[in-house]
C-alpha cells in the first residue's frame, strides 16, 4: 500500500491535521467545566423520539445532568412536541417526579400538575390553575408564571433541545448538510426498539471514541463479529461538526451458521416493504456491495448508524468529567413471525455482545489515562472521525 493510499483521508482534509491529540479533553476537571457551558448548554441535544410520544398527552422527561437539569418534553393536542425546564414557577419543585434517568408519563388533559402545591400547566407550557390563587397578592400574574421554556426542534423524528435561550441557530441550520445526507430514510417504520445502558467510570469522549472507529474490530470484536467488517473507512464526509463514513464487511468474513440464517430471515423481511434500498441517494451512493452500514456523528454525543431494515444510536451523556451514561438503541420492522422474531432476537444478542467487548475497554482506558503516562493520543488514518470530533470540540471551545 502506498503512502498517498494509507494517508487518503488526512490528504482529503489536511485542516484536521496529523499530529497526536492532546489527552487534557479527557481527564482535566476544568476542561469538562469549559465545555459544559461551550458545548452542552450550546448547541442541539437528542432526547427522545417522535415514537415516545405517540399521543397528545404524551410527555418524557430526560436528565441532562451535565447541565444540572432535566427536560420535559410534551406533545400537545395540536401535535406539536414542545420542551420546558422541570421547575415549577411556584417554590421551584419538579413538576413532574423523575424516576430515573428518563421518566415517561401521559395525561389525556395534556396538563402537567405539579404535586407540591397543584398548580398546572398546559402543554404550551401556561400556568392555567392555581389552588387558592386569591391569597396571593397582586404583583402576582398566572400569565408571567409558566413553565420556563427549552428551544425544541424535530428532525426525521428525532425531538433535539436547546438550552441556549439566546441562541437564534435552528436545528436543520445546526446539521446543514448532514439533514440532507441522512434524512429519508424510514427511521420511524423500523420502531421495534431493543435498548441497553450503562453508566461508565471514563470520559464521555473515551467512551464515544471507540464506537467512532473500525481499526479495533479485528481485536475487540474477534468474539463477536470475527472477520466480518473491514478496519478501513469509505465515503467518509465532514459537514461542520458533524461526520459520517461508510463500513463495510471484510473480503474475508465468514459468517457464523446461525448468523448466516439470521440475517437472510432478517434481511427478507426488513425488505419485503421496499423495492431497491431505503438508503438515502447519497449514502452509499456507488452501491458497493460490501457496504455494511453508514456510521455517522451528530456533534456533541450522537452516533447514528443506518443499513438497509435497522439502524441504531450510541449517545454518550457527560456525569462528570470522568463518568458517562452511554445509552445504545437498535430499530428494526416489527416481526410478523416467530422466524422474524427469532431473526430479531439472534441480532439483539450479537449486538448486545460487541457493545459490552466495546465497553469493556473504556474504565482501563481512562484509569490509564488518568495516570499522566502519556500526555497523547496518537491517531492513524483510519481514526479520522475521531480526529475531527476533537477538532470541532476546539471549534466550539474557542469560539
Amino acid at each position: 500500500m502506498s503512502e498517498a493510499s494509507s494517508h487518503r483521508w488526512a490528504a482529503l482534509y489536511p485542516e484536521l491535521g496529523t499530529g497526536p491529540v492532546s489527552t487534557e479533553p479527557c481527564i482535566s476537571p476544568d476542561f469538562y467545566a469549559r465545555e459544559r457551558d461551550a458545548v452542552f448548554k450550546k448547541t442541539w441535544l437528542m432526547v427522545a423520539r417522535d415514537e415516545e410520544l405517540p399521543k397528545p398527552g404524551d410527555y418524557k422527561v430526560k436528565r441532562v445532568d451535565v447541565a444540572n437539569c432535566s427536560v420535559i418534553v410534551m406533545r400537545g393536542k395540536d401535535g406539536m412536541v414542545r420542551g420546558f425546564y422541570n421547575v415549577c414557577s411556584h417554590r421551584g419543585n419538579t413538576v413532574v417526579t423523575e424516576t430515573g434517568d428518563e421518566t415517561f408519563g401521559s395525561s389525556k388533559a395534556a396538563v402537567l400538575s405539579c404535586r407540591f402545591h397543584g398548580w398546572v400547566y398546559d402543554a404550551h407550557g401556561g400556568l392555567i390553575q392555581v389552588p387558592e390563587e386569591e391569597r396571593f397578592y397582586s404583583c402576582f400574574d398566572k400569565a408571567e408564571n409558566g413553565l420556563t421554556t427549552v428551544r425544541t426542534e424535530v428532525w426525521e423524528g428525532f425531538i433535539f433541545v436547546n438550552l441556549d435561550a439566546r441562541g437564534s441557530q435552528s436545528l436543520i441550520d445546526y446539521l446543514g448538510d448532514y439533514a440532507g445526507h441522512m434524512g429519508g430514510f424510514p427511521y420511524s417504520e423500523l420502531s421495534e426498539c431493543y435498548s441497553y445502558w450503562t453508566n461508565l467510570q471514563c470520559n464521555w469522549k473515551v467512551s464515544h471514541d471507540a464506537f467512532a472507529e473500525a481499526y479495533h474490530v479485528h481485536t475487540i470484536h474477534a468474539g463477536s463479529f470475527p472477520n466480518t467488517f473491514s478496519s478501513g473507512l469509505a465515503n467518509v464526509r465532514m459537514f461542520g461538526p458533524h461526520r459520517t463514513a461508510a463500513v463495510c464487511l471484510s473480503p474475508s468474513a465468514e459468517l457464523r451458521p446461525v448468523q448466516t440464517v439470521a440475517d437472510e430471515i432478517a434481511g427478507g423481511y426488513a425488505g419485503a416493504h421496499h423495492q431497491g434500498s431505503t438508503l438515502p441517494p447519497s449514502v452509499n451512493p456507488d452501491g458497493m456491495a460490501d457496504f455494511s452500514f453508514e456510521l455517522s456523528g451528530i456533534f456533541p454525543n450522537l452516533l447514528l448508524h443506518i443499513s438497509e431494515g435497522l439502524w441504531f444510536t450510541h449517545q454518550f451523556w457527560p456525569l462528570a468529567h470522568n463518568r458517562t451514561r452511554w445509552e445504545g438503541k437498535m430499530y428494526y420492522r416489527q416481526p410478523t413471525s416467530n422466524s422474524e422474531r427469532w431473526a430479531l432476537q439472534c441480532a439483539q444478542l450479537i449486538a448486545r455482545n460487541a457493545w459490552l467487548e466495546d465497553t469493556a475497554t473504556m474504565e482501563a482506558t481512562q484509569a490509564a489515562l488518568q495516570s499522566g503516562a502519556k500526555t497523547e493520543l496518537t491517531l492513524q488514518d483510519e481514526e479520522i472521525l475521531v480526529r475531527h470530533g476533537y477538532h470541532a470540540l476546539e471549534q466550539f471551545m474557542q469560539s
